[in-house]
């Protein structure tokens, strides 16, 4: 059974820090390719950035220079360090890997930028 668990969100000023967590279980993490997608009120969920099994990592237009996903093998997790942020970062952020063709989500952490 998959299960990957978000944490991390919080509230915080523009310009400050925060770094997401994901912990991943019931796969080969080491071989899987992960992400980290965002949903803001009435908007789309939207893709943040992807880090490959290699390590080969991708940003969207809007987070590039700002936030960095990395990975820990030994801990199945993924990271989200997320810095300078923006009040229109606010959104729930979810992680995400895809086994077999199925996608599969975390349940969410809440990240809320204040101006």
């Amino acid at each position: 059974q998959v299960q990957l668990v978000e944490s991390g969100g919080g509230l915080v000023q523009a310009g400050g820090s925060l770094r997401l967590s994901c912990a991943a279980s019931g796969i080969i993490f080491i071989n899987k390719a992960m992400g980290w997608y965002r949903q803001a009120p009435g908007k789309q969920r939207e893709l943040v950035a992807k880090i490959s099994s290699g390590g080969i990592t991708n940003y969207s237009d809007s987070v590039k220079d700002r936030f960095t996903i990395s990975r820990d093998n030994a801990k199945n997790t993924v990271y989200l360090q997320m810095n300078s942020l923006k009040p229109e970062d606010t959104a729930n952020y979810y992680c995400n890997t895809v086994l077999f063709g199925i996608n599969y989500w975390g349940k969410g952490t809440l990240v809320t930028v204040s101006s």
